[in-house]
């Protein structure tokens, strides 16, 4: 969830103008909303690579939200069960109805079953996660190009800094080692670039290895590649009138790939290059053979790969997928998008915040990595229009007036007219589903009871509702 949405949303929240918030997990994480039962539409999730099931850890930290400190004594959490058991109790209840009717015909339901590949929670699913105790914590340290330039900027030995580092975390010995070997891999490959200088004497300060004074206050490497991007930007002629773009895209290749933009990319240039076929008259069968070689804009590829792989050669350590060409700070650009423009295109709403995270890297990249040799008017204008509407999450487009680059103005907003206050109205009781779990919260205690009588299960009483509270509510 985007900052500016977090906010708004624990605003209106608190103020007592939201009946229903919906979210992904991360809604549980860092917002501060009052909430009185929470429901869970299922127990599973995607995390990136697969379907599984919700983590004991994930669960309590949504359903920790549920109870408002100073209006309610209990808490309610709901988890729906899936839709086959839905549809299943249904029939259920539908023959059930016809025997009763009838009882000399026997109807037996026709029961469904999962589909094929998908995760399945039941009530069991359900108690596990509630008796369960949360995961371990996971040591996540990293070792990167900006860890080491931020310690070497120090004044003191940078080597007995990063030995402590290695030595006093949460890591076991075998992750300890890892990190030191993979410190020393990078600061011989700091040392190749000119990033870092090795002295031949200890300094005064005791200090063996020093940041190269050429480099600007604001240098900073906060990619895996940044160095690599270093050594391309000599290969680049200024010449061209596409330099910047250039640069821009030599940047963009070392930033790690929104992959949900990138598909959207994709798949728009591939209906893109299926009309032109059509057009032209390609049988269909060839359409689908020719459009499998069509993926997302990669300008400079064909420059970058043979680099990336002499590179490589040197430093063998590096992925070789690492290096993912793509073009969405330079497409913004060049079409003139902002970021509302580029999510709205592309159709990424529900990746806006990665969409939104890699601008942000793009800009701290420009920013940060390209030495003020390389710089343009241009590039400073870029930097500078992305940096003054950071804050907003917005990329302000830019547009060719009389030949030159200019941000696009804005335009004033025009104010809106407020709706009269709702009048102080009780919440109603909360209704139950016939098809779904609840769970009421005492303190430390838990209990389990279904929401209402079920043929599935045994009846059982309801948890007593919470106090009504007096709080206005809308319409």
């Amino acid at each position: 969830m985007l900052p500016r949405y977090r906010r708004l949303v624990e605003q209106l929240a608190q103020a007592g103008l939201l009946t229903v918030i919906c979210g992904t997990d991360t809604l549980g994480v860092g917002v501060n909303v009052p909430i009185r039962t929470v429901l869970f539409t299922g127990l599973a999730k995607f995390d990136g690579q697969r379907q599984r099931v919700l983590r004991a850890r994930e669960f309590h930290q949504i359903a920790g939200r549920a109870g408002r400190a100073g209006f309610d004594t209990a808490g309610y959490v709901v988890v729906q069960a899936p839709e086959h058991v839905i549809e299943n109790e249904k029939a259920k209840a539908k023959a059930e109805a016809r025997n009763a009717a009838n009882p000399k015909k026997k109807s037996k339901p026709q029961l469904k079953k999962p589909p094929e590949g998908t995760v399945v929670w039941t009530e069991q699913t359900f108690g596990k996660l509630v008796e369960g105790r949360p995961e371990p914590l996971k040591s996540q340290m990293k070792v990167d190009n900006a860890m080491l330039v931020n310690v070497a900027a120090r004044e003191e030995d940078a080597f007995g800094v990063m030995r402590r580092l290695m030595t006093d975390n949460h890591e076991d010995r075998r992750g300890q080692l890892r990190l030191a070997r993979r410190a020393v891999r990078l600061a011989r490959t700091l040392v190749a670039s000119g990033v870092l200088t090795r002295l031949d004497e200890v300094d005064e300060r005791g200090r063996r290895y020093v940041l190269t004074e050429a480099l600007p206050d604001t240098f900073a490497l906060n990619q895996p590649l940044s160095h690599f991007a270093l050594a391309v930007l000599d290969v680049l002629d200024p010449a061209v009138p596409t330099y910047t773009l250039d640069v821009v895209s030599v940047v963009e290749a070392v930033l790690e790939a929104p992959r949900p933009l990138l598909m959207a990319q994709q798949h728009a240039a591939r209906g893109e290059a299926i009309s032109a076929l059509k057009a032209e008259g390609v049988e269909y069968d060839e359409r689908m053979a020719l459009i499998e070689d069509v993926t997302w804009p990669e300008p400079l590829a064909d420059l970058l790969e043979p680099l990336y792989e002499t590179y490589r050669e040197r430093q063998p350590w590096l992925s070789p997928d690492a290096l993912v060409p793509k073009s969405v700070v330079r497409q913004m650009w060049e079409q003139g998008m902002g970021f509302t423009d580029l999510v709205s295109r592309y159709q990424v709403a529900r990746s806006e915040g990665l969409v939104l995270r890699y601008l942000t890297d793009a800009y701290r990249a420009l920013r940060q990595v390209v030495p003020a040799a390389r710089r343009t008017d241009e590039l400073d204008l870029l930097v500078g229009v992305a940096g003054r509407d950071r804050a907003t999450g917005r990329l302000l487009p830019a547009r060719r007036v009389g030949g030159a680059l200019r941000p696009r103005p804005r335009l004033p907003r025009r104010p809106r007219a407020r709706a009269a206050p709702a009048a102080a109205s009780p919440c109603r009781s909360r209704a139950g589903c016939s098809t779904s779990w609840c769970a009421t919260r005492c303190g430390a205690a838990w209990s389990w009871s279904p929401a209402t009588t079920s043929t599935a299960w045994s009846p059982s009483r309801r948890p007593p509702p919470s106090p009504r509270c007096t709080r206005p509510r809308p319409p």
